[in-house]
């Protein structure tokens, strides 16, 4: 299993970039920023810092989306990183949440999220693309190499995933909710006549180490709390379109949020928001990953043995380094398949 770290791009992006440079040192594979510009601090130009700052380590979105920017943009953002610092970055993309409407924009619809995923990885792939009535390539480009990864809870985005994606990222740790979301994205890999193993799956959620006790338990459920909120911010979405009885997405996912009331994007992300009291400790529990170094490594195995190749952890909340290295000194190693130099 790899490991990612999920970072906001909050001032000063010193800091940003010393996290990555964190990171990396522990053995981390990715480094993943939020992108909404209006929030956050621009990420792209994070990700020239970081991969300048970094000699191995992956830097991309988690996620951007096709509305905030032009797809040729995004495309040539990624080739000229590729160009510059040897095809080092991945794109993590989504139909859209507090980029576009923060600005009283709308999510992409799964036809926009699909086309884009073609230009996007077409053209930062050296390829021709058709773009709005045009055959389009980035003339200047050689040799670069972009995955593209797709966020997805709702049934056709997974539908879409399985089908054209090199990666599934969801966001959330729940073990009931991971298996029926990978199960559905490779079946629809294997419909589409593809190798479902070829889907790279990445789980993504907060995780904070506690010693054990009662205390810090209860702390760091206030810590990651604010997780439990954006997701539900996601899953109203799917329980506007489907409906709450189970039928397409599990009631696991959705019986939580009958209590909520809004969503206050200006906290979206933050500890300690005050929209999301609906969200019990339960939740916070199944949702992220919390506890002693000896409960983190059995919840990444149980997700190991669902498929995931990668956790990606997010870090917002008050134990950013002290997370960070004991993710690299003690869970990782643990979870990590050893190979003997003889045997």
């Amino acid at each position: 299993m790899d490991f990612g770290v999920v970072l906001q791009t909050n001032p000063p992006a010193s800091r940003v970039v010393e996290l990555c440079r964190q990171a990396e040192h522990y053995g981390f594979s990715h480094a993943w920023t939020f992108d909404s510009h209006l929030l956050w601090e621009e990420p792209y130009v994070i990700h020239s810092a970081v991969l300048a700052a970094t000699r191995k380590i992956m830097v991309g979105p988690m996620v951007t989306n096709p509305a905030t920017r032009d797809w040729t943009v995004t495309a040539s953002t990624y080739a000229t990183l590729n160009e510059m610092y040897g095809n080092r970055t991945i794109c993590g993309i989504g139909r859209g949440d507090s980029a576009v409407r923060v600005t009283n924009g709308r999510p992409s619809t799964v036809a926009e999220l699909r086309e884009s995923i073609g230009v996007i990885r077409g053209l930062a792939n050296g390829e021709e693309v058709d773009y709005k009535g045009s055959r389009l390539r980035l003339p200047w480009s050689r040799g670069s190499h972009l995955d593209v990864w797709v966020a997805a809870y709702g049934p056709r985005v997974l539908q879409l995933t399985g089908q054209v994606a090199d990666g599934f990222i969801l966001q959330l740790a729940d073990l009931s909710i991971a298996e029926w979301s990978i199960a559905a994205v490779r079946e629809a890999a294997a419909d589409a006549g593809r190798d479902p193993d070829e889907v790279t799956i990445c789980v993504a959620a907060p995780a904070y180490v506690t010693d054990g006790s009662i205390e810090q338990r209860a702390h760091a459920y206030e810590q990651c709390r604010w997780f439990g909120g954006m997701v539900g911010n996601h899953v109203a979405d799917i329980v506007a379109r489907y409906g709450a009885d189970g039928a397409h997405v599990p009631q696991a996912l959705t019986d939580y949020i009958t209590e909520r009331e809004g969503y206050d994007y200006n906290e979206h992300g933050r500890a300690g928001s005050s929209h999301t009291n609906f969200v019990p400790d339960e939740i916070v529990d199944r949702f992220c990953v919390i506890g002693s170094v000896a409960e983190h490594v059995a919840k990444l195995e149980s997700l190991k043995a669902l498929g995931v190749d990668q956790f990606a952890l997010y870090l917002q909340h008050d134990a950013q380094d002290e997370t960070l290295r004991t993710y690299g000194q003690r869970v990782m190693p643990a979870v990590t398949d050893h190979v003997r130099a003889k045997s």
